[in-house]
């Protein structure tokens, strides 16, 4: 990858230092301008598509991106005053939205275009769609009801908004934290106590682990004492209490949210745009899986037992169970014992600069495109953060921008995600708006002694971020509203999990991963272990997501609103994932991000997706070759380029040439279809 930067890239560089005054500002005249965009579309005596449609969507295209900066900033930033006045325009900018999308007038406007055969149908297919999903989000937004119902659904919607940022802000705020001595974190690396903090508790020095998944995983993982994972599992699972209510409360509002809507459940109400339909096929889809995995983890707890009750004995203590602190601990105790297996080995070959090389390496050749660092880069909101332009492989036409902050750091989101700040649309004088994308992750630190080693899950997750942050960058549009955040929640994580299977290929594997210190490429016969390793636990560790999703159900498809969220929770996760919970009360569902995130109803997405995701890369790249540069174009053009702008099972049978099967998942995790 070259290193430049060119005339043309900064002129669309976007400035990410904001003060609180200027987040403020710039919220105000948003929604002051939006304001007047929807008065005049209100205003229309005889609405077109022109006159009506194009200056809403326009409006999203001009100022949808400042519109995701000052959002955005709230989950980087290093000021504290900053995050407060991106969560407070965040609220402001959310409460705008659902006033907008409650405009009776504006909706008529809409209603009478749709209505219009004559004036839809000389349109152009991507401006149909535009038409469509704006007559829909207004009709799900209660537009049809009375007037009285209609405020009382914003009212709703407001408070929803309101109580998922500070969920959010909860998490992201409210970290847990242990103190242990170096013997009670026996099994930890070396490197793991470099450079961490230490405090003093009953006159001995011991070093402090937070919640944040740098220090929370490692832990879970691989602490050989069981009181010392339990105690990190405790300390996780009771934090931020208040979420609780939180959720408690959102479970009741979407329920009468969806009433008033006419539908069921909330469930049906969000399932109603998805690929998957109904909640009947989804509780079909998970039951099925359930059903198969449990066959897999019959077998695999049977030896997860075997080697607890062993090592119990050897320590001279009484076996009482499997619980959710073994569930880490003991897959990846199968992979080390049973396959030679160690993360630890593993890592030395995954340092965090030669697989983020590898990895944009890769993606350039699959996506025909070219990726150019830019050397301290102006207007990013930390020194860590990495700045890339994209181009087309030619080099002579310019694609977008996207940013990796991959290091933890006190207040910024502690987890993985991608945000789509600037979205691809066409001005109204016709040139381009160049998309834009930001990751977010938290990965191992360097230390002292070495580079910041990656996991190969690590490694896995960054190959799946990166996904995301290229269906936004090769996303092409004459509207904005057409990105990633668009794109059906049962779809979007397709793409970044077919590209998780390019960490499991020895081929692809040669070319990045390499040992920190002497630079030898990873070893063939430890890839051989790792590939053969792959599928262990895969009963268990998929029953864990079927539990996720069969929780989020469990809360959204009914018609009760006293439905208990945390009791549903414990008792569904012992239910599903067959390890016990502890004695004494926990609240995980307080961490349980997704149901405050935009995935309520719809976390069966990951494993409905991971479906398409199998049958992608065994029908087309194992078949072509993972290598191919035209599969790799055929799936932008026919998966990435299209965004939201056409239905997702298009997408995929135009990329397949075919419908979509579960036959390569089901053979994928070890099991006969």
């Amino acid at each position: 990858m070259a290193t430049r930067v060119s005339h043309l890239a900064k002129g669309t560089v976007l400035n990410f230092i904001r003060s609180p005054a200027e987040i403020k500002t710039t919220v105000g005249a948003i929604i002051a301008q939006g304001k007047k965009v929807q008065d005049a579309v209100a205003a229309q005596s005889a609405p077109t598509f022109q006159n009506t449609i194009a200056p809403l969507a326009r409006f999203e295209n001009e100022h949808g991106t400042d519109w995701e900066v000052v959002q955005f900033l709230q989950n980087a930033s290093t000021d504290k005053a900053v995050r407060d006045a991106s969560s407070e325009a965040e609220q402001a900018l959310s409460a705008f939205k659902i006033e907008s999308m409650m405009r009776a007038d504006v909706y008529r406007a809409v209603r009478s275009v749709f209505s219009n055969p004559a004036e839809v149908q000389q349109l152009s297919a991507e401006d149909r769609t535009l038409v469509e999903k704006l007559e829909k989000e207004f009709r799900r937004n209660g537009l049809a009801l009375e007037e009285q119902q209609r405020e009382k659904l914003g009212e709703i919607r407001k408070r929803l908004s309101e109580l998922s940022i500070k969920f959010s802000r909860n998490i992201s705020e409210g970290d847990g934290k242990a103190l242990f001595t170096r013997e009670e974190l026996e099994g930890l690396s070396d490197d793991f106590f470099e450079g961490r903090a230490t405090e003093i508790e009953d006159g001995i020095t011991k070093f402090v682990v937070t919640t944040k998944y740098p220090d929370l995983v490692p832990v879970t993982t691989s602490a050989k004492r069981e009181e010392t994972r339990k105690r990190m599992s405790l300390v996780q699972e009771t934090r931020c209490p208040e979420n609780v209510g939180i959720l408690q409360e959102a479970i009741k509002l979407r329920l009468e949210a969806a009433e008033m809507l006419g539908y069921k459940t909330h469930a049906e109400f969000v399932l109603d745009q998805n690929m998957a339909k109904t909640p009947e096929t989804v509780l079909a889809f998970e039951n099925d899986m359930r059903q198969r995995l449990n066959v897999l983890a019959d077998h695999e707890l049977k030896e997860i037992e075997e080697m607890k009750r062993a090592d119990k004995k050897a320590a001279g203590e009484e076996y009482t169970g499997l619980y959710n602190w073994d569930f880490r601990y003991y897959t990846n105790q199968i992979k080390e014992r049973k396959h030679n297996v160690s993360e630890e080995e593993i890592k030395q070959y995954f340092p965090m600069q030669e697989v983020t090389r590898g990895a944009l390496d890769i993606y350039q050749r699959m996506l025909s495109l070219k990726f150019v660092k830019v050397e301290n880069p102006e207007s990013v909101w930390h020194p860590d953060v990495e700045m890339y332009e994209v181009w087309e492989a030619s080099g002579e036409n310019f694609v977008g921008h996207f940013y990796l902050d991959l290091y933890p750091r006190e207040g910024k989101y502690n987890h993985a995600c991608v945000c789509p700040i600037r979205s691809s649309s066409t001005t109204a004088d016709g040139s381009t708006e160049f998309p834009v994308a930001v990751m977010l992750a938290n990965f191992p630190k360097p230390t002292p002694s070495a580079p910041a080693l990656l996991k190969h899950d690590d490694a896995v997750t960054l190959f799946h971020e990166l996904g995301h942050v290229f269906h936004q960058i090769c996303t092409k549009s004459k509207w904005a509203k057409f990105s990633l955040n668009d794109v059906q929640i049962d779809f979007v994580e397709a793409p970044s999990q077919m590209l998780e299977n390019w960490c499991w290929e020895p081929k692809i594997l040669r070319q990045f991963a390499a040992h920190y210190k002497t630079g030898e490429p990873i070893p063939d016969k430890l890839v051989e272990k790792m590939v053969a390793a792959k599928n262990e636990g895969a009963g268990l560790i998929n029953l864990r997501q079927v539990f996720f999703s069969m929780y989020d159900m469990a809360i959204h498809n009914t018609t009760s609103a006293d439905v208990d969220v945390e009791e549903t929770y414990t008792k569904l996760r012992e239910d599903i994932t067959r390890f016990l919970g502890a004695s004494q009360p926990t609240w995980g569902a307080a961490t349980f991000g997704h149901m405050m995130g935009g995935y309520d109803a719809g976390y069966y997405g990951y494993m409905w997706s991971k479906v398409f995701s199998s049958d992608m890369y065994a029908s087309r790249f194992l078949k072509d070759g993972v290598t191919n540069t035209s599969t790799g174009m055929d799936y932008r053009r026919e998966i990435l380029e299209p965004g939201s702008s056409r239905d997702a099972m298009i997408n995929l049978e135009k990329f397949l040439g075919r419908k979509p099967t579960n036959t390569a998942f089901i053979k994928e995790i070890g099991l006969s279809a």
